[in-house]
């Protein structure tokens, strides 16, 4: 049986070795040119802060990881989604990395254009190289195999472990207002918005009051642009620094002495002090203080940047909820009506995993784990999450740390090492089972694997299981370069049992201890 084409394909960057047969003439064997690649160690979805920093304290233990990306670049929310003016809301010791800080020459609060820098120097410092422009488009746990196996649009990759890194911020929120189809003007979300020059001396309407909301107003105050900023539900805005301190330090210090609830108490009169009556600005506290509502919500609350006091001027014009959008502006709910001349939308993001995650009941539909804080890093199967905590970067490096640990402490990766002696081929393609107890010559795994009738049978009705028990990896490596193909060699090199996958016709090779 001769199939149409077949093709070699290496990756020297992660040593692959991967060999690929078309579908045959006659059709009696389906087989796909889909790349399938067996991955040493977990496959890490999403190349932003948590995945950096989960292969980053993997690699610390001597795991390596394969981190997949759909942008052409690490960070794409920081570099391609976040406005020029975007600052760390935290001081910088609470937003590094682990492993590897912010250089002593940062500023407090560090910028985007000095994040940025930061996390490809975390990449280079770790020789962490992602698979750019795979967009996942499903991954599900394989019972049979005992694996994950993940799609892309070009790929198929497996691996014992996946890691989902892909956040709470995957994808941008957009609201269901009436009538925004009718407007006139430009509707932006957060996620295109640059600057405020592109407002200059215009009537912007801001959906949303959260940090971002507040400083897109800020900015656009810059640019002397008339913002309407819309409040739809309460918020507590808290002086970014306390007495020259972080307001979200002192809360952690407080917190390691003194209840919760105390702790807010103290942080509302403090505020109050600072601030002034939010409420009298139209900025309505909830009954529940910051913290406490933070951990029961994930609700984070505003850390002022200088946008109260635009508002007390006037510059900033607080609104209520929107009722409705018309074509040249917008009714809101205590009956005012506003011309406007663009809208932007500071309504926040959302995890995109229920989109590609199959199989899993794991994460809410929201695409949050249902485990809450601080054990919702963990599932079953060895599946993890990394920045789903509702905190930050913080967060983020305490679960990159966890999941590290956790690995190397259950010892699972010892069924991938390339120098055990027991060998497992997997066919998806063939219908028969061959058993060989001890190392065989090469040319007759050679013989087995190619010359065997599948009895007429369909492709995919059994899976196929060819034990080679002893069969050292450069065995089977000099076996699978025996194998008949239109007379001639199967074209793997002779260092393929060095790699990480060898796969003919969809065979994945599993190595146990």
């Amino acid at each position: 049986m001769k199939p149409e084409n077949r093709a070699l394909q290496s990756d020297s960057n992660w040593n692959w070795g991967t060999w690929i047969l078309g579908k045959s003439k006659n059709n009696s064997i389906i087989v796909t040119t889909k790349l399938t690649v067996l991955v040493q160690g977990p496959i890490i979805v999403g190349a932003g802060p948590s995945g950096l920093a989960t292969s980053a304290c993997l690699k610390q233990q001597g795991v390596p990881s394969l981190v997949l990306e759909k942008s052409d670049c690490i960070a794409s929310l920081w570099q391609h989604r976040t406005y020029d003016r975007l600052k760390l809301h935290l001081p910088k010791q609470f937003c590094q990395l682990p492993l590897l800080g912010f250089p002593q020459d940062f500023p407090k609060y560090p910028t985007k254009h000095q994040f940025i820098p930061y996390m490809e120097s975390y990449a280079s410092h770790f020789s962490i190289q992602p698979k750019f422009n795979q967009a996942v488009n499903s991954a599900e746990f394989d019972h049979v195999m005992g694996l994950w196996r993940v799609k892309t649009q070009d790929s198929e990759y497996v691996s014992r472990w996946l890691i989902v890194a892909t956040g709470e911020n995957a994808v941008p929120v957009i609201p269901d207002i009436s009538g925004m189809n009718m407007f006139k003007g430009p509707v932006v979300h957060t996620s295109l918005y640059k600057s405020g020059s592109e407002f200059k001396n215009q009537r912007v309407l801001v959906i949303g009051c959260g940090n971002s909301g507040m400083e897109v107003c800020l900015d656009l105050c810059r640019y002397n642009a008339a913002p309407h900023m819309v409040v739809r539900n309460t918020v507590h805005v808290l002086p970014r620094e306390m007495f020259g301190f972080s307001t979200f330090g002192i809360a952690m210090a407080l917190l390691k002495w003194f209840p919760l609830k105390m702790v807010d108490k103290f942080l509302l009169l403090v505020s109050n002090f600072i601030l002034g009556n939010t409420d009298q600005m139209g900025l309505r506290r909830p009954k529940t203080g910051p913290i406490e509502l933070k951990n029961v919500t994930g609700k984070t609350p505003v850390l002022d940047a200088g946008a109260l006091s635009q508002i007390k001027s006037g510059k900033i014009k607080v609104m209520e909820g929107v009722k409705e959008i018309t074509r040249n502006g917008a009714k809101f709910m205590d009956g005012q009506e506003q011309e406007i001349d663009s809208i932007i939308l500071a309504t926040g993001y959302k995890s995109n995993v229920p989109t590609w995650l199959k199989g899993c009941d794991f994460f809410t539909k929201d695409g949050m784990p249902k485990t809450p804080f601080p054990n919702g890093w963990k599932a079953e199967n060895g599946l993890y999450t990394v920045g789903f905590t509702g905190r930050g970067l913080l967060g983020t490096a305490s679960d990159a740390v966890r999941i590290a640990r956790d690995i190397v402490r259950r010892g699972r990766l010892n069924c991938l090492m390339i120098k055990q002696t027991k060998v497992f081929f997997f066919f998806s393609l063939d219908c028969f089972v061959f058993d060989i107890p001890c190392s065989p010559p090469a040319r007759r795994i050679a013989h087995h694997r190619f010359t065997s009738s599948t009895s007429g049978e369909s492709a995919f009705q059994r899976r196929v299981l060819i034990r080679a028990g002893g069969v050292e990896i450069n065995r089977v490596a000099r076996a699978l370069n025996a194998m008949p193909v239109d007379g001639g060699n199967s074209r793997i090199e002779a260092g393929a049992y060095q790699c990480n996958t060898i796969i003919g016709w969809h065979a994945y090779v599993l190595i146990e201890d």
